[in-house]
């Protein structure tokens, strides 16, 4: 009939509820995934945001020779004179260097305090690591023959050794509950996970070898060399490191002492006046040691581990000295060949001397024929710590960032 409202009857009011309910529950299910998924992506960025502020390492743990000994030789057998140390520390440091070594500078960028020699005694302090180098230092243990060439007992071994103690002690001392005073100057037991490990070691190993081994004997020798190394992380792994910052050796061939040392025939030197054949094998040692890295990685898998490329930082500079604002690379600032050695006195005529430095320490690539001065220090680390020439291509301040692809 016209006019009358037809009846829906209480079924169909059901079934029009029923839809209404399952229309807002999969809108309420939809809303619920849409801010899931906006706080996820929310999260992720925050993440990467974090990230990017770096790795914040409490502690440094340094292993090495004189290219990053702040103090160890120094204090275990005869200080350092000026004038090392003169142009930054306008005193003696513990450092072959007229000023900062490349360790220093690795500190500052993690915004840490410059690293105290484990041995050193006198106004030290531990909070945030400890530098186990010392000049003279080589990977393998020492035999007489290299203690013969006066190169320093304290191998890397024993760097591992005087680490192992080091630590069993604060964690000793942690656990007896120790007065502030002594709490303010060393590592917390969780630093040890967590803080940065550094290596700047094996030029010894090549320079010993060299003075007494052919050529063909020291290439030999290598394999036996980077075992040891590798050796020394493992055991370092073991003891919780989970970051390491590995720098290979140096461009050998280019030192001036051992240039000057050797005196190589015209055909025997590169573009630069360097031992060409040394340096090749330096590279060979590098290659060695980037190939071992590659399978610490493999037997580590919780540790990242960084190969950096010291070599071709030095030796760029070497190439491009002038244009980089210094001086013939094979020239040196302080001492005379042969005569004062810079870090070492002499009795001359009843008077005890040292060896005197340059007018511009800064304008000489090396401080004293072996080591290199403050301002190349500062040049190679300035190349080395952005990443750009590591394995991963890892800055130092993301060096705790496990890689995706390697």
């Amino acid at each position: 009939m016209e006019g009358v409202r037809p009846s829906i009857g209480i079924s169909g009011r059901w079934k029009t509820a029923w839809v209404s309910r399952k229309r807002l529950k999969t809108l309420t299910i939809a809303a619920f995934f849409a801010v899931a998924v906006s706080v996820f992506l929310l999260s992720g960025k925050q993440r990467n945001l974090d990230q990017s502020s770096g790795c914040d390492f409490p502690a440094i743990f340094n292993f090495g020779d004189s290219n990053s000994d702040t103090g160890g030789k120094s204090a275990a057998f005869h200080r350092i004179p000026l004038p090392n140390g003169n142009v930054f520390f306008q005193k003696p440091a513990g450092r072959y260097c007229d000023g900062k070594v490349i360790i220093d500078f690795i500190a500052e960028k993690l915004r840490l305090p410059y690293l105290s020699a484990y041995l050193d005694s006198i106004g030290t302090n531990f909070r945030h690591g400890a530098n186990f180098a010392t000049g003279g230092s080589t990977i393998q243990p020492l035999d007489a023959r290299m203690f013969k060439q006066g190169y320093s007992p304290i191998s890397l071994d024993i760097q591992l050794s005087q680490f192992e103690q080091f630590k069993e002690r604060v964690n000793e001392l942690f656990k007896e509950g120790v007065n502030s005073n002594i709490n303010s100057k060393l590592p917390r037991p969780e630093y040890f996970s967590q803080a940065l490990y550094t290596f700047d070691i094996g030029q010894n190993d090549l320079d010993a070898a060299f003075k007494s081994m052919t050529e063909k004997q020291v290439l030999e020798s290598i394999p036996r060399i980077i075992n040891q190394f590798a050796q020394i992380v493992k055991r370092l792994y073991q003891h919780g490191a989970r970051t390491f910052w590995i720098h290979n050796t140096g461009p050998i061939g280019c030192l001036p002492f051992h240039v000057l040392d050797y005196l190589p025939k015209p055909e025997q030197v590169d573009k630069n006046g360097c031992i060409r054949s040394h340096n090749e094998i330096a590279q060979e040692f590098n290659r060695r040691l980037k190939e071992r890295v590659y399978q610490l990685r493999m037997q580590l898998p919780d540790a990242v581990l960084t190969y950096v490329d010291v070599y071709s930082a030095k030796y760029s500079l070497i190439s491009d000295a002038k244009k980089h604002g210094f001086a013939n690379p094979l020239r040196y600032c302080c001492g005379n060949y042969g005569d004062t050695l810079c870090w070492r006195k002499k009795m001359v005529n009843g008077t005890e001397i040292s060896g005197t430095s340059c007018s511009n320490p800064s304008a000489y690539i090396s401080w004293d024929g072996i080591h290199y001065s403050h301002a190349a220090n500062l040049w190679v680390a300035n190349k080395v710590l952005d990443g750009l020439l590591s394995d991963p291509p890892t800055p130092i301040t993301e060096a705790c960032r496990m890689p995706l692809h390697l």
